[in-house]
């Protein structure tokens, strides 16, 4: 078994078995470029795959409650996101505690992914009708409501059959964030339909469309002089394309120097070669021919129309419950990251995203909880032509790198009772420092480590009472306490 460290030096391309809130607190922070994930929805349902498929006993309960959250991670929660935990309070008025317990569930997750995540990086998160509204509130908390960048919508089939009760639901979305502007992006783009430009003008250099010669205020004082007579319109400037806009055969006629020639030159050497479009009525502005051979296709939008699912007799077709189509996760994949980066799939199911990953020359990490997920990835990576033979296999989370090892010694102690104020951190009463203890705030069994970080000093009343249980449990038992207290006070 490889070593679990996450150092710098070791192979990215791993694949983890067990709980990824444990995992994803012992990966080192900004890692990873980009993230997809395919949660549950909480659709209150239980997903199985087809007997005498290859995920042949893989499945997952889609159905959530208390038990599901882990409370050792609450209290992070409750401290650094005290609006965001009121809002998933009141979800439980609106839509029971089901709902309460995957949204917790889910953002103690997201919290990890926002920190693994460099920040140029971008998170993916595929969600559908059951729960896409509030999981958008809880990642515009999160990573901040400035760094959502779209609601894709992905049409996944054309029909169900006719319900004369409602629409059919033919749609998932995908919600698409960054950490910050800074982000990696690749523009993507949709082939042209075969009628595309077939009505445009041709010249003896082919089909083109008028484009805009006018840009906003930027090149000098020459992009603002008439050109043959005309003028700008107001508020804007000449701005005349580079030379790579245009087809070879148009770029040889232009000079060798046009890229240092002045706004309004630039405009008289385009006309020169025959590359811009005079209108016929009086008072146009000149526009630049842009060849239907230079472009690469239409935009991809916010609606991903053109990738089908899977089909029954698909050769990637696993059987798994839930399975995304590759093409999917490539055309994600292209856009927000690089060859070498790194990706990162915290519910990886059938592999999907690490078999893209891999195709694609990134690097990949992938999570799953499941056994039986865990032997089918391992299959498809070995069958995918013997390309998967430099990744590992880890049935252990991973230790934090990036943060201060350190003992529980004297030093430690007095370094928390200076940073704690001389108090315990339950209840807060201010002690003499040999009357404190040393206690990991996320319990070991759940994968605290030991770092600074994770030490507090309690009193040894609140350190028995908490035990290895997390903190949630000794607050609640503390609130207890004073409550009772208050009621004998009162009489």
């Amino acid at each position: 078994m490889a070593d679990s460290r996450q150092g710098k030096g070791s192979n990215p391309n791993i694949l983890y078995t067990g709980d990824n809130l444990y995992i994803l607190h012992g990966m080192d922070s900004e890692t990873v470029d980009l993230i997809y994930l395919d949660p549950p929805f909480n659709s209150k349902r239980l997903y199985k795959a087809p007997v005498g498929s290859k995920a042949a006993g893989a499945s997952f309960k889609d159905m959530w409650t208390w038990q599901d959250v882990d409370e050792s991670y609450l209290d992070q929660l409750v401290e650094d996101y005290p609006y965001l935990v009121q809002f998933i309070q009141s979800v439980e008025v609106i839509h029971g505690k089901p709902m309460m317990a995957y949204l917790t569930y889910m953002t103690q997750r997201i919290i990890e992914m926002r920190r693994v995540l460099k920040p140029t990086g971008s998170i993916y998160m595929h969600c559908d009708p059951y729960a896409s509204h509030y999981l958008k509130i809880l990642m515009d908390r999160i990573f901040g409501k400035d760094n959502f960048r779209n609601e894709i919508t992905w049409h996944r089939s054309r029909g169900k059959g006719l319900n004369p009760r409602r629409y059919v639901n033919n749609c998932d979305t995908i919600l698409y964030f960054t950490r910050s502007k800074n982000r990696t992006w690749n523009q993507q783009y949709e082939p042209f339909s075969d009628d595309y430009g077939k009505d445009w003008p041709r010249d003896d250099l082919g089909s083109w469309q008028a484009e805009n010669l006018t840009g906003g205020k930027a090149g000098g004082p020459s992009a603002y002089l008439p050109f043959k007579g005309v003028l700008p319109a107001s508020g804007r400037a000449w701005a005349p394309p580079i030379r790579s806009k245009f087809p070879a055969s148009a770029q040889r006629r232009l000079p060798d120097n046009y890229e240092e020639l002045d706004p309004l030159s630039k405009c008289e050497a385009l006309d020169a070669a025959g590359l811009i479009h005079w209108p016929d009525k009086a008072g146009g502005k000149p526009r630049y021919k842009k060849y239907l051979s230079t472009l690469k296709g239409l935009y991809v939008s916010d609606l991903f129309a053109d990738i089908p699912p899977i089909q029954a007799h698909a050769a990637e077709r696993t059987g798994y419950p839930t399975q995304k189509p590759l093409v999917l996760l490539e055309r994600i994949i292209c856009a927000s990251s690089n060859p070498g980066d790194v990706v990162l799939d915290p519910f990886c199911g059938c592999a999907t995203t690490c078999v893209a990953a891999q195709h694609l020359q990134r690097k990949w990490i992938g999570i799953d909880i499941s056994e039986k997920a865990a032997e089918l990835v391992v299959d498809r990576l070995s069958d995918e032509g013997g390309l998967f033979t430099d990744f590992v296999h880890l049935d252990r989370p991973p230790v934090r790198t990036d943060l201060e090892q350190c003992e529980p010694n004297q030093d430690t102690k007095a370094r928390l009772y200076k940073d704690q104020s001389r108090k315990c951190n339950a209840c807060n009463v201010e002690l003499d420092i040999w009357h404190l203890e040393i206690d990991h705030i996320i319990p070991k069994s759940k994968n605290g480590g030991d770092y600074y970080e994770n030490y507090q000093l309690l009193c040894g009343h609140c350190n028995r009472t908490k035990g290895d249980r997390p903190m949630e449990y000794l607050r609640a038992k503390i609130k207890r306490r004073n409550e009772a207290l208050n009621l004998r006070v009162s009489f």
